[in-house]
């Protein structure tokens, strides 16, 4: 089958195609046909070697954790899912692939595509998971850094869809785009604490930084310490004394079924970009400049 993978760890230029042997199933497994792969922040930070103390990559790798595609094979001791079945997951082999391998999928609705199904499985776990680390309530205000990013472009509905005052930054481009999923938005950057203090006069009670750009010290003035913050992309939280959300152990197929009918039905709105997978350094070089509206998708033909 073709792959994208990479044999040494820098910078897109590693990435290449290669001729790989399909993978098969083994107890608990299914194989998925991808048709499109989720590209995230993460492959980018393990395709350069930064994380190798963290996350300890042998090489070579294919990268990719999300999936959407259709059953073609099963292993031993499944019997909720059948072959044919169309599916979106996480990859257990690496999704930027013709095959991967999985073993937590959910039902693809019929009425929600490929790519737009492959922008959940990330983005809607973290989303649900942090927006209950930080016990957001209603009436509250909560503060998004990289609201128009994949995960910043759930966090914001589901958090309104709970009752509360969202406040979301984004870049100048962007601005349209996170007013349209429910939050008050403002730029980053200088002045942040001023014009976010200005949207809510009754001060903020939580924040979540996805964008990892240096907002954790504006965030710690609005909040008077360093209580109900979290950041999923700044390294620097532990030297601050600010919640590092990690990934979590266990994955909850039924709550990507959910999550994917309120897609399907426009309860929840995701916007992608797609690239074919031939140009998947294209795609990573895009999600490594950051600044992304939605998500970042490949296709596989």
């Amino acid at each position: 089958m073709k792959a994208i993978q990479f044999d040494q760890f820098g910078g897109t230029d590693v990435l290449h195609e290669a001729d790989v042997e399909v993978p098969q199933p083994g107890p608990g497994q299914v194989r998925v046909r991808v048709r499109a792969a989720g590209v995230n922040a993460l492959d980018g930070k393990i395709r350069s070697g930064a994380l190798q103390d963290a996350f300890p990559t042998p090489l070579p790798v294919i990268p990719g954790y999300e999936v959407s595609g259709a059953v073609d094979a099963v292993g031993v001791g499944v019997t909720d899912v059948s072959v044919g079945d169309e599916v979106v997951g996480w990859s257990d082999t690496g999704a930027y692939a013709q095959y991967a391998l999985a073993t937590t999928v959910a039902p693809k609705p019929a009425d929600l595509d490929w790519e737009h199904a492959v922008a959940l499985p990330v983005a809607g776990e973290t989303a649900e998971r942090v927006l209950n680390l930080l016990s957001v309530a209603p009436g509250e205000t909560l503060l998004v850094h990289g609201a128009a990013g994949a995960v910043g472009t759930i966090v914001v509905q589901l958090a309104v869809a709970r009752g509360a005052h969202v406040i979301g930054t984004a870049g100048p481009a962007n601005q349209d785009y996170v007013a349209s999923l429910g939050a008050e938005a403002t730029v980053y950057g200088d002045g942040l604490v001023e014009r976010v203090r200005t949207l809510a006069p009754n001060g903020v009670d939580t924040v979540l930084d996805v964008a990892g750009k240096g907002a954790l010290e504006d965030s710690i003035a609005l909040r008077g310490g360093t209580d109900r913050i979290v950041t999923l992309a700044d390294f620097r939280a532990h030297q601050l004394g600010i919640t590092f959300a990690t990934s979590p152990k266990e994955r909850s197929a039924d709550h990507l079924a959910a999550l994917a009918q309120d897609a399907a039905v426009g309860k929840i709105v995701t916007t992608v970009r797609a690239y074919p997978l031939a140009q998947a350094a294209t795609a990573q070089q895009v999600s490594d400049a950051g600044h992304i509206r939605g998500k970042l998708v490949l296709t596989v033909a």
